[in-house]
């Protein structure tokens, strides 16, 4: 199947084919830097497609299972290859679809590459433990299986590099994968599945759909053929996935919502903290799990660091995500835009006192200005509650003790940053701050291909992603006593 069917007609991959949603439903995505701009068509999956994509994943698994996870290996590379041959056309399409500024577009596509490569070198790694018995004339291991077929239900925000995360590691133990992309960017997604088929992988190993969460989605959520459920998304959907397919005992892996502090104290490095949080907060327009949402900065540098941050939002590069010197674009949709403007004027009128944006910035686009609050009660809906999009908020803290207990005092436990030179403080706060993944003096958002990535409290729930830790999700664990025969 060539690439224009797959990134243009918007077609499911069901099989190994590309085809129509049985309810011959379709919808639009709209460029929300020119929304008057139709990027494509897509499919509105219906149940019934999603109850045909389980069945074709149930049947390409025992096939694939029994593969040796070298030769599944081999497809991840072919597959990576010509996802690196295509990069600037996936970026150019992620951008148009979601706003993602171009250069953080390249990024994350050359990214999801990177992941295939890791992931295909899990063929080669050990997969269970050898222990001394108890008796004579035993041998005890453990060993690891794949669990069958595996739901992915995935979000917008990383069209790309979150399928990947998660389809590569199920696919290389042996599972095979239906995969619901988020409904705001389907067309990137599709260009994996496409990559894949280039790549020669086996029909209905991997299976894509498009449309809405609550036809498609809510079907591999209840459907008793998916033997696990990995969800990222928001935390109220992502209470519901889990209630529903707990019910039913699928295992499930949640991965949602982040309310990041950067912590800076009197020994930090100003202009690298500065830059940092400038980073974390509006790259992408804020849309990150891990963006930094409250800056916490010690009395004594508050100041300062206030100046050189409502400077360097100055010099930002704010406007068409196309451009590749642009560093902050446009929010995903109208309705996202109007969310966050909403959470403004509530914060407003908590006394928040606005230093930077506050408003629209484009007549057209669903452009927010890069927004920082000042003022705001520990309390207020922003120093609580994750808004997605450019928005952040400073406070003062006087002794490091303090920042901690502020910085925990939130439901979300996902990413914290820490500037300073002090080895002490950085040991302090990583012993003490109640987050997944701590940064000490880089910014909030990042993550490698090769490390656990996921949240404690309610940014998360089971097993964390990436690196070896996805082992733990994607497959069971069997411990063997083999005892020698009795001649």
């Amino acid at each position: 199947m060539t690439e224009t069917v797959t990134t243009r007609a918007g077609l499911n991959y069901i099989g190994g084919e590309w085809i129509e949603s049985s309810s011959g439903e379709t919808y639009e995505k709209r460029n929300p830097w020119r929304p008057s701009e139709v990027t494509g068509v897509y499919q509105a999956s219906s149940a019934e497609d999603a109850r045909a994509a389980i069945a074709a994943a149930r049947e390409a698994f025992p096939a694939w299972s029994a593969l040796p996870a070298a030769h599944r290996g081999a497809f991840f590379h072919r597959a990576a290859d010509a996802i690196e041959a295509r990069a600037e056309r996936i970026a150019q399409d992620m951008t148009a679809e979601m706003g993602k500024p171009l250069r953080e577009a390249r990024l994350e596509t050359l990214r999801a590459a990177a992941i295939l490569r890791y992931s295909a070198g899990e063929a080669w790694r050990p997969i269970g433990e050898l222990y001394e018995p108890s008796v004579p004339d035993q041998r005890l291991y453990t060993m690891r299986r794949p669990l069958g077929v595996v739901g992915l239900i995935t979000p917008w925000n990383f069209p790309i590099a979150i399928p990947v995360w998660k389809l590569a590691p199920a696919l290389i133990y042996g599972n095979t994968v239906v995969l619901k992309l988020g409904y705001e960017a389907p067309r990137t997604g599709l260009h994996v599945a496409g990559c894949f088929a280039e790549a020669g992988l086996p029909a209905g190993v991997l299976n894509v759909l498009t449309g809405a969460g609550s036809t498609a989605g809510a079907e591999i959520v209840a459907n008793s053929a998916v033997r696990a459920l990995s969800f990222t998304g928001s935390v109220a959907v992502g209470r519901s996935v889990r209630a529903q397919a707990t019910e039913r005992d699928c295992r499930v892996q949640l991965e949602l919502g982040g309310h990041n502090p950067l912590v800076v104290t009197a020994a930090a490095e100003l202009d690298r903290a500065v830059e940092a949080a400038y980073a974390g907060a509006f790259w992408s327009a804020g849309q990150k799990c891990t963006a930094t949402r409250r800056i916490f900065v010690q009395d004594a540098v508050y100041d300062d660091f206030r100046a050189r941050f409502l400077a360097r939002i100055e010099a930002g590069k704010v406007g068409d995500p196309a451009d590749p010197e642009t560093e902050v674009g446009p929010v995903v949709t109208e309705s996202a835009l109007e969310e966050i403007l909403g959470a403004i004027e509530r914060a407003r009128g908590e006394g928040g006192r606005v230093l930077a944006g506050g408003e629209r910035a484009h007549a057209e686009a669903y452009l927010i200005a890069p927004t920082v609050f000042e003022g705001l009660a520990d309390d207020a809906e922003l120093s609580c509650e994750e808004v997605f999009g450019p928005v952040t908020s400073l406070y003062r803290f006087s002794t490091l003790d303090e920042a901690v207990e502020r910085a925990n005092a939130v439901r979300y436990g996902l990413s914290a940053s820490i500037f300073t030179r002090d080895l002490g403080e950085a040991q302090r706060f990583a012993d003490a701050v109640g987050a997944g993944i701590i940064h000490v003096n880089s910014q909030t958002a990042g993550a490698d291909v090769h490390v656990p990535f996921g949240g404690i409290k309610g940014s998360g729930w089971g097993p964390h992603e990436q690196g070896r830790a996805a082992i733990e999700f994607y497959t069971d664990v069997v411990t063997v006593y083999q005892d020698a025969p009795r001649a």
